[in-house]
């Protein structure tokens, strides 16, 4: 076959062009437009279902508004103090749930495993006198293992994940009554690693503003790294202005939570344990390989699977990060009543922890979500348990409206996807 020299050149002489020309993204170019181009690009996605987390900082301030009016206690610094303690536990869980969730899946048993593990850790080191880090370990990896043994049933044996973390939740809540053994309760001395953790507070001003500068500068040195990789690339990356705007809200929020912490005691060591938690779980998730396979496994497992990615592994993987998840969170709530007895992990931990994680933000139908999630919906639970704690509402009244705005953020979320299949961004 000849070919036309003509036609080589031209080739030729086009080839510097193409190579030259960076890729673009039309949604980008918005920025240049100046604020008016970034007003529009937010109505476009309000438009076309990509909401993100504006629908629950929309519901935290409708409800700080809506209790702080009825009594002033409510937006006091001691009970915001106290909530940022509280939600620790029920958070540690829900971001067990998130890793659940992005898989389009659901686990059941995360409560009995939460009850499991504290009990674990009690009767180990308190009754048979273990090392208390050493028992502290073993419950974590107790937790690790049980959602490991779940994620196989699911994964490798094909049995669906509602039925085996049902099935779950029974047999882990048996155990864990089996491990209490005939006492039923098992008290965790105040001095117990496990309480310290929950109870210390770090009362010096500076703390708390020294992790908020910590934090905000993270948030910057991350930003402009990202941006200068991806320019090194040829890829659109964020202007300096909008990175310094997005550090600029970052710090408002860390400083005035920091204000706010110092106006009572300080710094709560619980608190600080779970934003390292958020970030680092935060990381794993968006900038690394296994991470972008939880989405793709999550978006479309048929295509993860041909695109050459383990599915049973990332199943397997993620229900065992949720175990580990549940039991760190259960050993916050076992420090926060001092004891593992009968009732720990039941109640309405289940149906918690599973609302924070869908009403932070994270999709029930897979590949789309984030670990903060876990904390904005557990701090919208905890501001409506607080509240309606503080006006004297019965626990009746607590569960209807706890199920309610459950039921909302599942609305919003399949009202979310359908605009955005409508819009061809689904």
């Amino acid at each position: 076959m000849t070919r036309d020299p003509a036609r080589d050149a031209d080739d030729a002489s086009q080839e510097p062009a193409r190579d030259a020309m960076p890729a673009v993204d039309a949604r980008l170019l918005v920025r240049d437009e100046g604020i008016r181009g970034y007003v529009g690009e937010f109505w476009r996605k309000v438009r076309s279902g990509e909401l993100g987390s504006l629908p629950v900082v929309i519901a935290v301030i409708i409800i700080w508004t809506v209790f702080g009016s009825l009594n002033s206690t409510f937006l006091s610094a001691q009970n915001l103090s106290d909530l940022s303690q509280q939600i620790v536990g029920t958070g540690m869980i829900a971001v067990g749930i998130v890793f659940v969730l992005l898989l389009g899946e659901i686990d059941l048993s995360v409560g009995s495993v939460s009850g499991l593990c504290a009990a674990i850790f009690a009767v180990l080191n308190v009754l048979n006198g273990m090392n208390e880090w050493l028992a502290l370990l073993v419950a974590v990896l107790g937790g690790a293992a049980v959602g490991l043994i779940q994620g196989f049933f699911f994964a490798k044996v094909g049995v669906p994940a509602f039925v085996v973390t049902l099935a779950g939740n029974l047999a882990w809540n048996g155990l864990m009554l089996q491990v209490l053994g005939s006492s039923g309760t098992v008290n965790i001395p105040a001095d117990s690693i496990v309480a310290e953790i929950y109870s210390t507070i770090y009362h010096s001003p500076a703390a708390a503003y020294a992790t908020a500068a910590v934090g905000v500068g993270l948030f910057l040195a991350a930003s402009l790294l990202d941006a200068a990789r991806r320019r090194a690339a040829r890829v659109p990356s964020r202007p300096i202005a909008e990175i310094v705007l997005r550090t600029i809200v970052i710090a408002v929020i860390a400083f005035v939570t920091a204000y706010i912490l110092n106006r009572y005691q300080g710094l709560p060591l619980a608190l600080l344990i779970f934003l390292v938690v958020l970030v680092v779980l935060d990381f794993v998730l968006r900038r690394t390989t296994y991470g972008r396979k939880v989405f793709a496994v999550g978006g479309n497992s048929e295509g993860a699977r041909r695109a050459g990615i383990s599915v049973p592994f990332v199943r397997m993987t993620v229900f065992s990060i949720a175990g580990a998840m549940a039991a760190v969170g259960g050993l916050f709530l076992a420090g926060q009543i001092q004891s593992a007895s009968q009732t720990s992990g039941g109640g309405n931990l289940l149906m918690n922890v599973i609302a924070a994680a869908v009403i932070g933000g994270t999709s029930l139908f897979g590949g789309r979500g984030s670990v903060w999630s876990a904390l904005l919906g557990a701090l919208v639970i905890g501001s409506i348990q607080s509240g309606m704690n503080i006006m004297g509402v019965s626990n009746a009244v607590q569960f209807m409206i706890t199920g309610s705005v459950l039921l909302a953020a599942v609305v919003v979320d399949s009202l979310s996807r359908r605009s955005q299949k409508a819009a061809g961004r689904a």
